[in-house]
Formats: C-alpha cells, structure tokens, sequence
C-alpha cells in the first residue's frame, strides 16, 4: 500500500485525506416541544484518495452521460433578498459551493449538472401549475437572473436544464382563461376551444380520468393532478407548436435541456400517443439544437419506462427511494444482483436507443428524503452514495442530501415536508414553504457552514466520492460489466473505456472481506478506496473493510 501511495498524482490531491461521517445530531426544538435524541456515536471513516497513474485523468468537457446533477427546489435553496423565498440570484450568490470552476481544489461539491424545478410565473410555492412560461416567477427573480445564472454554468462547464411541466397549467394561464371565454360563449370557431381535454355533459366518463366542472359552462375539464391543474390536449397542433415555442425559447437563451414532468401522462392510460408525442416533440427539436439534454419523469416500472427511451431517457424508479435496489443494497444486500440489474437495464435501454443513458437517484422532491431511511450513523447513507455515484450514467443527487437532511410526507401527508429549507446555518433567510408540518426538532443540526470545515462530514464525503468519479473515468463512461464473489455478499462490476479496465467492489457487509481479484483478471493497482473503513491490495488479494468501496486497474 505505501508504494501505491507514492504514486498520488499531484494534478488531483497533493496528499491523502482521511474523511469519515458525521454525527448528525437533532437541535432544539423551535416549538419549544422535546428535542428527540441525538445519534450515537459514529465509527471513524478511514479513506484515502490515491491515484496511482495520472495518465487515467481526461481533461475536457465531461459527456453528458457521465455527469453528476444536483437536483435544486428554487424556493428552498438560498433567499438573496431576504423574503425568505430561495430564488435565482440565491443560486448564484452559492454557486461556488456547488462547483468553483477547478476541478481539483478539493474546495467545492464538485456537481457538473443542475437541475431547476420550474421557475415560471405561478400561483403555487412549487410552481407545477404554470401561469406564464415565458416569465420567471417573481418570488425568483427575472429573465435577467435566469441569464446571468446560464452564463455562470457555461463558464464553470456545468449543465443546466429547467423543470418543464407542459403536461397541463394553471387556471390562471391566459390559455385557459381564453378556452374558457370560448366555452362560455359557445364559440367552437375560437382557437382556444379545444386547447385542454374536456368532456360535455351528458357524455360517458373517460375512465380513470379526473375531471372538474367549468362553471358557466356544461363541460367538465380534465384535471389528473388537482383541480387548478387542467390538462392540455395533445391532439390540437397548436397546442403542440405553442410548446415547441417554449422550448425554442429557452433553448434559445442557452438553457442546455430540460426535464420534463410526469411525462407519462399526456394521454393518460395509452403509452402509445405519450410516446409518439416525446418522440414528434423532441425530435423537432433535436433538429435545430442536437446536443439538447433530456430526461423525463415515468414514474412506473422498468417495463413502461422502457418504452419510453426512443424519444429521452428516463429517471430509473427501480432502483430509487426507500424500497429500490440501492437501499435494499446498501442495508447488506448483494452488490450482484444490483449490478446484474444495471447491467441488463443498459442492454435494454441501448437495444432501444443506443445514446440511452441510466439516471439513477434515491430521493427527489416527490419523494421521502433518503437520511430517513438510510441513516448516515449506520453507515448505510454513505453506501448508496457509493453506489450509485461510483457507476455508470448520469446520476441526481437532491439538494441536501449531501448533508443527510431529513424529511418526509408524515401523518399530514404533504409534500412540503420533503422540500425543507437548506441547512445553511449562516443566517440565509430561506424558509420551509407553505404547508410544511415536519418537526424542527426532526431535522438534523449542522448544516453547510459546519459539516463544510468537519473532515468527518457526510458533505465531505459526498465531495470525495464525486472526486475519485471524476478522476477515474472509466467508472461511468465505459463498457458495464456485472461482477459477483461467490458466496458473498461483495460484488461490483469492471468497465472499459479509452484502453483501460476498472473494476469497482463494494462491500455491503458489517465485516471485513478478503477477495482473489485473479477471478476477474489482471488488477493490480488500488486506486481508491471509500467508506467507514479500509481497503489494502498484496498481490491479488483485496482486503476490503465493512461497508468500503475499492476502485481497481
């Protein structure tokens, strides 16, 4: 091990670091109601970076497929101005703590992608219901702001790509408002007729379809989300063009793609029509701007999602949130029969589209915060990491989650309780959003301005594992290949790129695990370690610490 650790290349780290994990602990209760318990104790992490040939370095723009994103709730995130609402001008004033534009400082999160949820006028704290997709909510800023915050991540190489819910808008969207002046006025000439789905009195229910009454009027809009939600309809070309005008609008202004919500539902209960629509949709659009960036929500199984990457690639639910394969992994799962299942999802994505990429994540706004069910004390947080960020594709971390912030939809059922305040803790004003029940005393204590200057962070930690990614390409832009231990839970998978075989094993184990490398070929040289112990390398033979992850060539 001391000659590998001669070989640390000074273009990534001048020295090795030992990190470990925090103990996150609870504060006092601002409600005045008892604190719940702090954590016990947690073990330390022992690490070290090391890489051995600089040569594996790639210098240049990272392919799209191989970026790691950060996922941003813009009303949560950073108050520039003091109204206690996060906003553009937030997340530039924090731009460095996401990425500083170098690197190797070892000084940032390193995040090369960022996705916005939607920054339109509307009438809601989470803005899903747009009003006017060609104004940035004021609660947010401006246009200006947006532009100032795309020049930053052009000239920083990071990637953004906004939140686009077309699926239906607001009430308050000059659409409706001018679909339902023609309803009421029995104008079927009005071009906003037949601009959202409805159904007229007296016809028979589409089945598993919601629908409200248009007052004034003897139709019933379609309305799958919430009342104040009506959906378009994707039959009327206008409709269709109007939506390519929005995209052309802010692809035109340098936005670099978008995600786009609940894409599943443009023709509810028939994949066939949603399908055709991406597909119609997002080619027109590759046409004027080829290197657009694109995922969607599918929120289904790999079964439905499949269908859906001949027109984008899709967020991978399967391996997501509480119950998916990462956690069931990281809680002493075996590592063969998650990496068996990525390797068989990239085949069947590929075979559909051969730039399909994986987009794996745990948790997201919709979705229970992860710390709640993968408790960083215990480790298990810290493994899904390496999990999903030490593999293949472009993978989403949510804002916080680098931190272990807590959250979830609880007893009142509302997901504000999963989009809380950053943890700054150095007086940023943002505030939890309107209908946040979630107990102070539930949440975690230090946030960034601690866990920034504490080696043994959970922060610190995430920073380490983007790090050793971004330093060994080959993790997440080459060939993916599953590999197994036999009668053990360890396993793993290698990957060829550029010329060169990686082999990354994980360890999801409470004990340490000796493995013959010779059964997967000719490893030699320990690159990296991470986790809550210690990797060691003699000849072929890796000793690999409880819940440690070890990168090999």
């Amino acid at each position: 091990m001391k000659a590998v650790q001669k070989c640390i290349s000074v273009l990534l780290l001048c020295a090795a670091l030992l990190f470990g994990v925090a103990c996150q602990k609870n504060p006092s209760a601002s409600d005045g109601s008892t604190p719940a318990p702090q954590q016990s104790a947690v073990p330390e992490v022992k690490e070290e970076y090391v890489l051995s040939d600089p040569s594996l370095a790639v210098e240049g723009t990272i392919p799209d497929n191989a970026r790691v994103f950060y996922e941003i709730f813009v009303g949560s995130f950073s108050d520039s101005n003091g109204d206690g609402v996060g906003d553009l001008q937030g997340i530039i004033n924090r731009f460095d703590y996401l990425n500083d534009g170098d690197p190797n400082s070892g000084k940032s999160l390193g995040i090369e992608g960022i996705w916005l949820t939607p920054v339109y006028a509307s009438p809601s704290y989470h803005k899903y219901d747009v009003a006017d997709y060609y104004t940035i909510d004021t609660a947010f800023g401006t246009q200006e702001d947006l532009d100032a915050l795309i020049a930053l991540c052009h000239e920083r190489d990071v990637k953004l790509i906004l939140d686009l819910p077309i699926n239906h808008t607001a009430r308050s969207h000059d659409w409706f408002r001018q679909f339902t002046r023609a309803h009421r006025d029995n104008n079927d000439a009005d071009p906003y007729y037949d601009y959202y789905c409805y159904y007229t009195q007296g016809e028979s229910v589409p089945a598993g379809r919601s629908f409200a009454a248009l007052s004034g009027t003897n139709i019933y809009y379609e309305c799958n989300f919430d009342g104040g939600m009506p959906e378009l309809n994707f039959d009327n070309p206008a409709v269709r063009e109007d939506l390519l005008k929005i995209a052309r609008y802010y692809l035109d202004r340098g936005v670099d793609g978008f995600r786009f919500d609940a894409a599943k539902y443009c023709y509810l209960g028939d994949h066939d029509a949603s399908v055709a629509f991406w597909k119609e949709y997002l080619e027109t659009l590759r046409a004027d701007y080829p290197d657009m960036y694109t995922v969607a929500e599918v929120w289904d199984g790999d079964g439905i999602t499949d269908r859906y990457y001949p027109a984008t690639n899709c967020f991978n639910f399967t391996t997501s949130q509480a119950e998916g394969l990462i956690a069931a992994t990281a809680k002493m799962g075996s590592v063969g029969k998650l990496t068996q299942y990525i390797e068989s999802y990239l085949k069947s994505i590929k075979d559909t589209n051969p730039d399909a990429m994986y987009v794996p994540f745990i948790a997201n706004h919709d979705t229970d915060r992860a710390a709640g069910y993968l408790p960083p004390a215990s480790g298990l947080m810290q493994m899904a990491a390496n999990l999903y960020i030490l593999g293949p594709g472009s993978p989403f971390l949510y804002y916080g989650e680098e931190l272990g912030m807590r959250g979830s939809r609880g007893g009142a059922n509302t997901d504000a309780n999963r989009r809380l305040a950053m943890l700054w803790g150095d007086g940023d004003t943002v505030k939890d959003p309107t209908g946040t029940t979630y107990q102070a005393s539930n949440q975690i204590q230090d946030g960034v301005n601690v866990q920034r200057g504490d080696e043994n962070s959970l922060y610190n930690y995430y920073k380490k594992v983007i790090r050793i990614r971004r330093a060994n390409p080959a993790i997440a832009r080459g060939e993916y290949r599953s590999v197994s231990v036999s009668g053990s839970l360890v396993g793993g998978f290698t990957s060829t790129y550029d010329g060169k075989t990686v082999l990354v094993l994980h360890n999801t184990t409470g004990s340490e695990q000796t493995i013959d490398l010779s059964q997967f070929g000719s490893f030699s040289t320990l690159s990296a370690f991470v986790g809550m112990s210690s990797a060691s390398l003699s000849g072929t033979t890796l000793t690999l610490g409880a819940q440690t992850s070890a990168v090999l060539y």
